[in-house]
């Protein structure tokens, strides 16, 4: 029997062989979207990305007859035990062949790791965090992801099961069409009636100003989202990164800030489904990949709405539909009536109920797994 063999990636050669093993799984996968490679490497660089100032992480790769059967990476972030005073280690970026004995060997390797470190339970997937691509795909498997949004194959759940893993938390995607949206009545009305209240005014992002239109995101961020289950804060440091990355895939029009009284109180983040280009460049940005990035984008009919806040005491008012009816109509501005509303907790009571409301169909389930350890 060939034994299954378990390494740590040390060089940068093995990293590359970490990101790269995606390919192999996803071989005639018509509904994946190839990562970046550049961008992985950058998210995956203990020197390079932000989070690992606060956070710590093994990748391991599974190897059996010579030839690369998995990889997970085992990730302790300090800010999230801090915030939530808990001892929860993270299993990230996990890539299976079908073969429960791998996947076990991974598993193990990860927790053993998480144990290692004084952590009593392992939760994931989370590629690093929940602040990144999050949670593995549980049902919509005839689609491909929208833009930051994780694609597995469907044994991945199998995998997780026979180890062990159980559900910790379910999130949600939304399809919106515009057709829908504007032909609800209540969206309308509730709007209508939320900005006539407030005097809420929203503005779109000024390139100009970036560099404060990005102070202003870290207003609400932090604020709007601490309630939520899981929600780990982001820092300067990190939400500078996560800016500088945007950047260029930002539409301005689509991302939006609201103020009553020139007091910020909420802000969304939509972008334009970019993994309809990533799909034709297989990983590559240069040289060809980034003039398609520009020649293609008209072309993109999807959007997804990654972020919308309000500060807590600004929430429960229908300023969110104020948000949702800006974001419809302007989308449809530059040409996109589809949109994707996610992730969102399964008991996000505000945020589902929005969804419904404007006609949105629940499409697609992701699934956070958890173990003690």
């Amino acid at each position: 029997m060939i034994s299954i063999n378990i390494s740590v990636v040390k060089t940068q050669q093995d990293l590359m062989h970490f990101i790269k093993f995606q390919w192999k799984i996803y071989k005639g996968d018509v509904n994946w979207v190839p990562p970046l490679i550049m961008d992985r490497k950058k998210i995956l660089s203990k020197e390079k990305n932000p989070f690992f100032k606060h956070a710590e992480a093994e990748y391991f790769l599974a190897e059996r007859d010579g030839e690369l059967v998995g990889r997970i990476a085992a990730i302790k972030n300090d800010l999230h035990n801090k915030y939530h005073n808990d001892k929860v280690g993270f299993f990230g970026f996990f890539e299976c062949i079908n073969d429960q004995e791998v996947a076990n060997k991974l598993f193990d390797a990860a927790k053993e790791w998480l144990k290692s470190k004084g952590l009593d339970s392992m939760r994931g997937p989370a590629n690093p965090s929940s602040n990144d691509e999050y949670a593995m795909l549980l049902e919509g498997f005839d689609d491909p992801p929208r833009i930051l949004m994780t694609y597995n194959p469907k044994y991945y759940l199998n995998l997780c099961d026979n180890y062990g893993l159980v559900k910790a938390k379910d999130l949600y995607a939304y399809k919106l069409e515009n057709k829908k949206v504007v032909g609800s009545d209540k969206i309308k009305r509730v709007a209508e009636i939320a900005q006539k209240r407030s005097g809420i005014k929203i503005t779109q992002l000024n390139m100009k100003d970036f560099k404060n239109e990005v102070e202003k995101v870290k207003i609400v961020y932090n604020k709007a989202w601490a309630p939520n289950w899981g929600f780990v804060p982001m820092t300067d440091d990190e939400l500078d990164a996560m800016a500088k990355d945007l950047k260029p895939l930002v539409e301005p029009s689509l991302v939006l800030f609201g103020e009553i009284d020139d007091k910020l109180v909420g802000f969304a983040l939509v972008l334009p489904d970019y993994n309809y280009i990533f799909k034709q460049i297989n990983g590559k940005l240069f040289p060809f990949g980034i003039i398609k990035l520009f020649t293609e984008k008209k072309k993109i009919k999807w959007s997804r709405v990654i972020t919308l806040g309000l500060i807590p005491e600004y929430q429960k008012k229908g300023l969110d539909a104020v948000f949702y009816w800006e974001i419809v109509n302007r989308a449809h501005n530059i040409g996109i009536d589809l949109g994707e509303a996610s992730w969102i907790l399964e008991d996000n009571e505000m945020m589902t109920r929005g969804a419904k409301a404007m006609n949105g169909d629940l499409y697609k389930k992701y699934r956070i797994y958890e173990k003690k350890i």
